[in-house]
């Protein structure tokens, strides 16, 4: 399980992410983060909300209300023209600071 200091750095990303494959609610970004990195990488919905809030502050996603088809209202969060920018250079941050920790420890371990 990542530890919560890495966990608010992967965040931004994570959701995103899930986004780039189309509008979800709350939960289901939840489930499919959890599901997606085999339960490594969790978000209580407590958590979620308020990282969704901010994003949405920032034009990254936007939340509208919507209706399901068994008459319950949620929010439906989708991926913006900024979020998909922003998108690329946080999938190249990450992919960096993870070739640095892999020689890292390779040096580390030699």
């Amino acid at each position: 399980m990542i530890g919560p200091g890495i966990k608010r750095g992967t965040a931004e990303l994570a959701i995103l992410s899930v986004l780039e494959g189309g509008p979800l609610h709350g939960y289901e970004i939840s489930r499919r983060i959890d599901q997606q990195t085999r339960g490594e990488l969790r978000f209580t919905l407590a958590s979620l909300y308020p990282l969704l809030y901010r994003m949405e502050q920032r034009a990254w996603i936007r939340g509208a209300w919507e209706t399901s088809q068994s008459g319950r209202r949620r929010r439906v969060y989708r991926l913006t023209p900024a979020g998909k920018k922003k998108l690329l250079p946080l999938r190249r941050e990450w992919s960096e600071l993870f070739r640095a920790l892999r020689r890292l420890t390779k040096e580390a371990h030699a």
